[in-house]
């Protein structure tokens, strides 16, 4: 029977559903061969000849196409609907060559869809691989080879600790780096509003804000202090005010489009704080289910019937009135946009989220956006009132404006709205009903309440003149009728995710495919880290991204980039020959490189040095020199390098001053320098800062005592407040806690390298704040105990996931183990992939990881009835040796 080639076992179980016994599915398991990680896997001098291998993993996979090939000479590729879709069947076809016959038939299929219909469609219209999109993968392939195996030896050499450096990624880096550079220089400048709280002659309340005074219009600046900012409360408050005019405009909001890659990644992480890598994998296995469409694309078309279809569902689930008289039409306006496949929706548009059977969480909720998303863009629009009431003095002294507005007709928004990375500022409040010509009266007391929550900050107060209070931020007349808020302008957020991928399509770098990969790329490089949703680069991206901009400006520049994405969008539509646009890359590519071959490393640190000047050495508050020494005085601080990689501030005094701090301290904390807290016992104790961090220490080094008691500063404590007190509690650690009441063995408490713990013979339990360490009972300490899984102890910690029980019998847990997750069924425990998260993984993949393990092959997850016996159960847990797990690390440094 033919045989058809898919990229996931999990996609070959539904296909040969679809297919019937009349085909043979398999998998490929992604890509077969890759460039091998040595020089000379891409040669420029032999017209970009490329050396591929076999991965020894696909080694397998290829023996069963191969195998399944001498029946039948039949091959079917069937592989995704992209670039990297076409490659792989390339791949495979170069490799299964020596196995097909003369005559041997060999077709390309692609389905946007996994979907009965989809796939019996795409079989009936087979194709030959296109090479031209071959071509255009060869050349990034190459390209991304050359510039990373080229790239990264010379900042090995020249920047002791960096990791790596990419085409696309070192250019994503950049502008993080860049961003937070902006945060850096920024300067906050100060202004106030006024705002009023006023009446109708019926007694219903609305807000105003103050858009003139002195019968000017104000601007955004022109109440720059308090001072000013009670003039205009004063004004307001002193004069009767009069409505002037109110005008209601009719408008109208049209639904978004529906999703492609980026916007899925961007919602995905506004809405459900999902990462690129997170959401895609989620998208995958809905994909691999015939749930939704492909989910790599730059497209927002939709297929014709597949609009008639969402138009129907609208009109079941809402009524005629949310189906608009035409179907909507979207295209595409982003940089770059190929439009190859569809959009990402839902493959059935009468399956609602809530008639979802997929029992993973993260895949509901995704479900749930897409279905939600392409359902509104083929809604009505949403109808709306915007009003504008304009309040003046009969003077005309001062001015005042309320706006709102109010929803007629809710349209698409009964199913769903964008979220926002920020606060736009649009007011969305309802006004109650207001006639030109009345009066407005002043509401008294009504920011009582805001003044009393502003007091409670306890923050300097501003002055405050006759008839008015003040309060941290807030100046209200003694009525309470009229407030003026303070307030700061504020630098650029750091980016989200989100709004990284949206930035990176915005400039035309990347492509749908990658995104996800380049993000969670410089994290794992530790070039960049992920606080409260925000990406925030470390001092080794800073150096990176300088280091690149100082030596190979042209190669992380956002356009030149771009450009390069262009030309090879070109030479997939056919119109660039791919070794053509290599050859040009390379020939200045590598003259740059040429040019750093003579940098020194001092060199190198006194670019960068210079380059970083106002992040590393900030104006000092007493005026001083920012590069002098703190401590003796005499010498000046510069970058060096450490010798096990990264960097650190010195003193060029050194040895005589062994100063040295971090490049940069956490948010809202000053670098400190070494200085004496007190004494302890007859022995000095100070604060010291080395290359890893503040730390105290009791005494100096002497040669009886080369090694004095150290002790870091725990994470979230601020060194640069630090007392005796509590560097004396630190050194002080471990602090006993009492006996243990089951065995009367010694219950200790302390800061390890792996933060703070009690500790129970050789049982280590972490606990969640260092400052517990000093006040943990025993009482707290035993059930802080008790609650860690403990290999071969009794108390074990609760699953991850629940996955359902074993054909053979027996549950399928996924654990949270000291080396990271893994899969638990019976005796058996598996380790998961470190490119596979405890939640996306299926029970399919589940059975295989605990077959590889059991060393037998995978068990299908229906099993016939014989293999549920009980012996056969037992044969099972018996058969794999699982090895004594080596003796628990201690959480101590």
């Amino acid at each position: 029977m033919p045989v058809v080639v898919v990229e996931s076992p999990a996609k070959a179980k539904t296909i040969e559903k679809y297919l019937g016994g009349d085909y043979r599915v398999l998998a490929s398991f992604g890509h077969v061969r890759d460039l091998p990680p040595k020089d000379g896997s891409v040669d420029p001098d032999a017209d970009f000849a490329m050396k591929w291998e076999v991965a020894a993993d696909s080694r397998k996979h290829l023996k069963a196409i191969k195998d399944a090939l001498k029946d039948d000479q039949t091959l079917i590729l069937a592989t995704d609907p992209d670039r990297e879709g076409e490659a792989i069947s390339w791949h495979l076809l170069e490799a299964l060559s020596p196995a097909l016959k003369k005559g041997a038939q060999v077709n390309r299929v692609t389905f946007n869809a996994i979907t009965k219909a989809a796939v019996t469609e795409a079989m009936a219209q087979p194709r030959q691989i296109d090479q031209p999109l071959v071509d255009a993968y060869l050349a990034r392939r190459a390209l991304d080879y050359l510039v990373g195996f080229n790239l990264s030896p010379v900042l090995w050499r020249k920047l002791p600790g960096a990791k790596s450096a990419g085409r696309v990624q070192s250019v994503c880096l950049r502008l993080i780096v860049d961003r937070e550079m902006e945060i850096e220089a920024f300067k906050a400048r100060e202004y106030w509003s006024v705002h009023a709280r006023l009446a109708t002659p019926d007694g219903a309340e609305y807000d105003a804000t103050l858009v003139s005074l002195a019968g000017s219009k104000l601007e955004r600046f022109d109440l720059p202090s308090a001072e000013k900012a009670a003039m205009a409360v004063s004004a307001v408050a002193s004069r009767n005010l009069r409505v002037t005019s109110v005008a209601a405009k009719p408008a109208t909001r049209n639904p978004w489009p529906p999703f492609m890659t980026s916007t899925l990644q961007q919602e995905a992480s506004r809405k459900l704080g999902m990462g690129a890598k997170a959401c895609m994998s989620a998208a995958q296995r809905l994909y691999e289910a015939g749930l939704i469409t492909y989910m790599r694309t730059d497209g927002i078309d939709m297929a014709p019937e597949a609009v008639h279809a969402a138009r129907d569902a609208i009109k079941a689930k809402f009524g005629d009135k949310y189906v608009p008289s035409s179907p909507r039409m979207y295209k595409n306006k982003a940089k770059n946009a190929q439009e190859a496949h569809e959009c990402i929706r839902p493959t059935d548009m009468m399956l609602s989220p809530d008639r979802l059977k997929v029992s993973a969480d993260d895949q509901r909720k995704l479900y749930d956006l897409i279905w939600k998303r392409t359902i509104a863009s083929q809604m009505e629009a949403a109808r709306m009132e915007r009003t504008t009431v304009e309040i003046a003095s009969p003077d005309n002294q001062v001015g005042l404006r309320a706006t709102g507005q109010v929803i007629l007709f809710d349209g698409f928004l009964r199913v769903y709205d964008q979220g926002r990375d920020d606060e736009d500022g649009e007011d969305g409040a309802r006004l109650p009903a207001i006639r030109q010509g009345e009066a407005a009266r002043l509401v008294t007391q009504a920011f009582d309440a805001e003044f009393a929550k502003a007091r409670e900050k306890h923050d300097p107060l501003p002055a405050a003149p006759a008839g008015q209070r003040a309060a941290p931020g807030l100046l209200l007349n003694d009525s309470a009728a009229v407030a003026a808020r303070q307030h700061f302008t504020q630098p650029p957020p750091r980016y989200t995710e989100a709004t990284l991928v949206k930035r990176m399509e915005e400039l035309g770098i990347g492509r749908p495919s990658t995104y996800a990969s380049i993000v969670t790329t410089i994290q794992d490089r530790e070039y960049v880290r992920k606080d409260k949703n925000r990406l925030i680069p470390e001092d080794k991206g800073r150096l990176v991204t300088v280091f690149l901009t100082k030596y190979f400006p042209r190669y992380v520049s956002y356009d030149f980039t771009a450009d390069l994405e262009n030309e090879l969008d070109e030479i997939s539509a056919g119109d660039l020959v791919w070794r053509e646009v290599l050859g040009r890359f390379w020939k200045d590519f590598s003259k740059a490189l040429q040019g750093t071959s003579e940098l020194r490393i001092t060199e190198v640190l006194e670019a960068i040095d210079e380059a970083l000047s106002p992040h590393l050495y900030p104006p000092r508050a007493d005026g001083g020199d920012p590069r002098g020494c703190p401590l003796c005085g005499k010498g000046r601080l510069n970058l060096k390098t450490a010798r096990s990689g990264g960097a650190f501030i010195g003193c060029t005094n050194y040895p005589e001053c062994r100063y040295t701090r971090p490049i940069s301290a956490p948010d809202g904390e000053e670098a400190v320098g070494d200085r004496i807290l007190g004494e302890d016992n007859g022995d000095p104790i100070s604060l010291k800062t080395g290359r890893f961090g503040p730390y105290v220490q009791r005494g100096e080094a002497t040669e009886d005592n080369p090694k004095p008691a150290r002790s870091s500063i725990p994470k979230g404590w601020n060194a640069a407040t630090l007392d005796l007190d509590r560097a004396v509690q630190l050194l002080s650690l471990p602090r006993p806690v009492g006996a243990h009441p089951d065995d009367g063995a010694m219950v200790e408490a302390g800061i390890g390298r792996f933060g703070p713990y009690v500790k129970h013979g050789a049982k280590y339990a972490n606990l969640p704040d260092a400052d517990e360490v000093f006040t943990i009972g025993m009482n707290r300490a035993v059930e802080v105990l008790a609650s860690k899984q403990i290999r071969g102890g009794a108390a074990a910690a609760a699953p991850l996931r629940e996955l359902g029980d074993h054909p053979d019998g027996g549950a399928i847990q996924v654990m949270n183990g000291r080396y990271g997750p893994y899969v638990k069924w019976n005796k058996v425990n598996a380790t998961l992939p470190r490119d596979v998260a405890p939640e996306d993984l299926t029970v399919e993949q589940a059975l295989d990881l605990i077959a590889a393990k059991a060393g037998k092959s995978p068990v299908k997850k229906k099993a016939a009835p014989k293999a549920k016996a009980a012996p056969k159960a037992k044969a099972v847990t018996k058969k794999p040796a699982v090895k004594k797990a080596p003796a628990p690390r201690t959480a101590k440094g």
